[in-house]
């Protein structure tokens, strides 16, 4: 049994994935080789069984982590604005607020009247079009910001979080 934090494990896990990478190119390059018939082969140094032995051990390894990951986040909490959510469900939260955000970023950028083209060859009007907004620009804005602060608030919850509460991972 080992402890380490979240910010720990994701180090972790991003070596366990080069490690593994690693040694898919090598399984990749060393399964086969090309041989003249008038030349010595060069053989590529390959042991299948040793490379998949490898392979199965960095995955076992990453599930275990993983799933200690998703238990902690699942029994502990922090506080965001207030309110005590589970990391889990700060995480699903933070992903609906940035989708939110995104496209109230995409309102609040646009111009309250703009002329659309209605292209080059078209005979059917000579008058111009409008777009308008149909919306509160300010309420708009007011609310982007509203939710990029709680955003903001989470993501420093959760940077505390992940640089300081440990758990234990079985490896």
């Amino acid at each position: 049994m080992e402890k380490m934090t979240s910010a720990c494990a994701n180090k972790i896990l991003k070596r366990l994935n080069d490690d593994k990478l690693y040694l898919q190119n090598k399984e990749q390059e060393g399964c086969i080789y090309v041989a003249s018939l008038d030349e010595e082969p060069v053989i590529p140094e390959y042991n299948y069984a040793e490379v998949a032995a490898a392979i199965e051990e960095i995955d076992a390894k990453v599930v275990k982590i993983k799933h200690a990951i998703n238990v902690s986040n699942c029994t502990n909490s922090i506080d965001v604005a207030g309110k005590r959510m589970t990391i889990d469900e700060v995480l699903v939260a933070m992903a609906q607020l940035s989708k939110r955000r995104a496209f109230l970023d995409g309102m609040r950028k646009r111009q309250p009247k703009t002329r659309v083209s209605s292209g080059y060859f078209s005979s059917r009007k000579t008058a111009p079009e409008y777009q308008y907004i149909n919306y509160d620009m300010e309420l708009v804005k007011k609310e982007y910001d509203r939710i990029d602060a709680e955003i903001t608030a989470m993501q420093i919850g959760l940077d505390k979080y992940n640089q300081t509460v440990e758990f234990d991972v079985d490896i």
